[in-house]
């Protein structure tokens, strides 16, 4: 875990780089100071998003943009609250700051209500092209690109693995949330083709999720019945 948060590290402070980017580009006349803003879907609280914003800091400043002299950092922290989300992407885009980060498929398509011409950089989307946010991976067009760390064939990886540590399983299931992740059928065409090849029976499961308030975060509560293909 140690060392994921690392790898995870670094992987922000490279992102700083990308941010750069547009500064660099929008910097030929006299210095002054350039707006970044920053839209997440975390609480200012956690230590981890904290850490991660910190590595996007220091990612510029390597590249000599340095908050106090020549940029100004906005950061807004909507958790999962979509209406805040929206709430703050328009708070953001009002500052009309040179550019604005995103961290995930949600805070992107709320910026991309909000604006069209304000370069976004997203963090980490699964499916940027399936999700419309880039028309395709060398040439996103429009005003927004980032990074996405994964690959639809790890769908089919997963049931290769399962297959491996527990191979009397015959029966799977794709569970998704189809509020979040509206990207799922990215990932479950790979999952169909390995679940026919290693002669599982497969589902597709679509649930809606949210969390109860009393209880654990990390436990969602689950509200919807079980859809199958």
């Amino acid at each position: 875990m140690q060392f994921d948060r690392l790898k995870r590290r670094k992987f922000i402070t490279l992102l700083g780089g990308a941010a750069a980017w547009p500064l660099a580009a929008r910097a030929q006349q006299a210095e002054r100071v350039r707006r970044i803003g920053v839209l997440t879907a975390y609480s200012e609280s956690d230590p981890e998003a904290q850490a991660r914003v910190g590595a996007f800091r220091e990612g510029l400043q390597k590249l000599g943009w340095t908050e106090g002299r020549n940029i100004r950092i906005d950061a807004r922290w909507a958790t999962s609250d979509s209406a805040l989300m929206q709430r703050f992407a328009e708070e953001l885009v009002a500052l009309q700051p040179e550019l604005i980060l995103s961290s995930s498929r949600p805070t992107t398509a709320a910026l991309l209500h909000q604006t069209r011409t304000i370069p976004i950089i997203f963090a980490i989307v699964a499916d940027p092209v399936g999700s419309g946010f880039v028309a395709s991976f060398p040439r996103p067009g429009g005003n927004v690109t980032g990074f996405t760390d994964i690959q639809p064939t790890i769908a089919g990886k997963w049931l290769e693995l399962l297959k491996e540590i527990a191979p009397r399983v015959a029966r799977v299931a794709f569970l998704f949330n189809p509020t979040t992740a509206t990207y799922a059928e990215y990932y479950l065409n790979p999952f169909k083709a390995a679940g026919a090849s290693l002669s599982y029976h497969w589902r597709r499961s679509p649930h809606l999720f949210t969390t109860r308030p009393s209880s654990n975060p990390s436990l969602p509560h689950r509200h919807a019945s079980r859809t199958a293909a």
